[in-house]
């Protein structure tokens, strides 16, 4: 049986809405970790319909580090005014700001990385793996597994949460998909550190 009390811990945790956590319950019979993945696949399906809707309106989070010498600008982008003006969006905002701030990332996804850059961690992969004596066909291997760990370094949207590191920024997004029924993109960031150049 489901209660009020299972439905409002589940929301608690995931943001969603109340229907959708009875829902996501009375599915997976009361299981709330089994909830919260069938919330996540939904949100997924979600956020892939409204993947190609127009982003024209947004925020612009903010992060300045307690000593004063690292700062972010995120642009986060959705359809609806009334959607940016959310504290829901707005704290998203912030929250990528400070995962800016905290992990350095060079571009928001894969298909932004710099090709240059690209070959060339492809080619310390592979004289690694080949140092390590790897035949060529499992060198490749190697290479397509570092590369996507690179991936999770580099990339804002491949990267690990840092309050949550279960759910990547994709995900996170996702999430917030599902719950605000918009199309959420983020734009461009900008990284200041004193002393480096920004990037």
């Amino acid at each position: 049986m489901i209660n009020a009390q299972m439905v409002k811990s589940l929301r608690d945790r995931t943001g969603a809405g109340m229907m959708d956590c009875k829902k996501a319950l009375q599915t997976t019979e009361g299981d709330e970790e089994k909830a919260m993945i069938w919330l996540r696949e939904k949100g997924l399906a979600k956020a892939q319909k409204r993947a190609d809707r127009t982003t024209s309106e947004g925020w612009i989070g903010s992060y300045i580090h307690s000593n004063g010498k690292i700062a972010v600008l995120v642009e986060l982008k959705c359809e609806t005014d009334f959607v940016a003006k959310s504290d829901k969006f707005q704290e998203l905002a912030k929250d990528l700001s400070m995962q800016v701030a905290a992990t350095s990332p060079v571009c928001v996804s894969p298909d932004q990385l710099p090709q240059e850059l690209l070959e060339k961690e492809k080619q310390i992969f592979l004289n690694q793996a080949k140092e390590e004596g790897k035949p060529e066909n499992i060198a490749e291997k190697i290479v397509e597994g570092r590369i996507k760990k690179y991936y999770k370094e580099v990339c804002l949207l491949e990267q690990p949460f840092i309050k949550d590191d279960s759910k990547t920024i994709t995900d996170l997004l996702n999430e917030a998909v599902a719950v605000l029924g918009e199309n959420i993109q983020i734009g461009r960031f900008t990284r200041m550190a004193l002393g480096e150049d920004s990037q």
